[in-house]
């Protein structure tokens, strides 16, 4: 391959390498539970709260769904922190959640014998991949159809003959940091809570637990689309933008008792003109400084503190020859404001900014 190919990002399907930030406030809540002890994912050392991966694609899964895209994993149970639950139908065949799925698509797309091809229908698939757990005791691929043989005459067979394979595992272009940390310190509050419930007039008990809150946290995520991979889901542009929407929206929309105080705050992705490029420390060129002397710990509202875009701008300037565009999105003036400024100041005037618009998804 010669440098000038080297150089080229590879636009397969219009999907563009670039890398994601993505930051998003949460009050008084529960970012991200641990799916065995429910506590806050904390780092002791650091003093900052964790967001895994997980946690992110389903933000993104669900409003996705919302919006009338077809998901893969579906979240199926109450553990919402978890990625794939088994529902009841799954727990009385001893089929998986993902299995059950596969069959449900396969029987929504009769003539797709490719069971990765089926998997592809699916947007959270051509995004973050997926694996096909299906086998062949699999209640659909046991049952038997009748279908002509070379002679013309009908026969019956069983549905996994007719697959030339019902395995898959594919890898997602899309992917995300695997745990994200806040970028403010912070000490978790104690938090008490009852639960009563009457199952008769003579039980009145309850029960009282005892677990986590986090007062405030600016969390900011990190994330990559790789445009090589791209090509292995059938990945498009447009899969892209929605991804991006939904996160935005994911988090906003959330409304579950632990996360339904959280706000997007800011969103960025870096679109570079070779797929072999990129820069160093992104995700440590956004900090925060505190107002009037208060300590992270003290953090309760975005008027607390300053977001500086100093070190961002300086690794833009740097290596804007390896920049193809940088796109942007926020609802916050003060943040919106220092974006601008920094794209009208001369050192930029060949890279170019622009804000997302939503309402041009495809």
């Amino acid at each position: 391959m010669n440098e000038q190919q080297n150089q080229t990002n590879d636009t397969t399907n219009g999907v563009e390498k670039s890398e994601i930030l993505f930051l998003y406030e949460s009050t008084y809540s529960i970012p991200n539970g641990d799916p065995f002890t429910r506590e806050q994912r904390y780092d002791e050392e650091s003093k900052k709260i964790l967001v895994s991966d997980v946690r992110i694609k389903r933000f993104i899964r669900n409003q996705l769904k919302e919006q009338g895209e077809k998901i893969y994993l579906e979240a199926r149970g109450e553990r919402e922190d978890e990625d794939e639950s088994v529902d009841e139908s799954a727990k009385k065949t001893k089929v998986s959640g993902a299995g059950l799925r596969v069959a449900e698509l396969a029987q929504e797309f009769p003539d797709e014998k490719n069971v990765a091809n089926l998997l592809k229908k699916c947007i959270d698939v051509r995004l973050f991949g997926g694996v096909s757990t299906a086998k062949k005791d699999n209640p659909f691929f046991k049952k038997k159809v009748k279908v002509k043989d070379k002679n013309g005459k009908e026969v019956d067979v069983e549905n996994s003959k007719l697959y030339q394979d019902i395995s898959a595992n594919l890898t997602g272009p899309a992917q995300f940091a695997l745990l994200n940390p806040s970028l403010n310190r912070m000490s978790l509050r104690v938090h008490q809570n009852t639960s009563h419930f009457v199952s008769d007039e003579s039980k009145g008990q309850g029960a009282i637990a005892t677990g986590s809150l986090v007062p405030y946290a600016l969390l900011q995520i990190h994330g990559w689309v790789n445009s090589q991979a791209a090509t292995h889901t059938s990945l498009q542009h447009a899969d892209v933008t929605k991804m991006l929407q939904a996160l935005w929206d994911g988090v906003n929309n959330s409304n579950t008792r632990s996360k339904s105080n959280q706000d997007s705050l800011l969103l960025l992705q870096i679109v570079y003109k070779s797929k072999n490029k990129k820069l160093y420390g992104l995700d440590r060129s956004i900090t925060l400084h505190t107002k009037d002397e208060k300590r992270d710990e003290q953090i309760r509202s975005r008027d607390d503190y300053a977001l500086d875009l100093t070190a961002l701008a300086e690794r833009l300037k740097d290596k804007k020859d390896i920049i193809k565009e940088v796109r942007y999105y926020t609802e916050d003036k003060a943040t919106l404001d220092e974006l601008e400024n920094i794209a009208k100041k001369p050192e930029y005037n060949d890279l170019k900014f622009s804000q997302f618009k939503w309402d041009e998804v495809a």
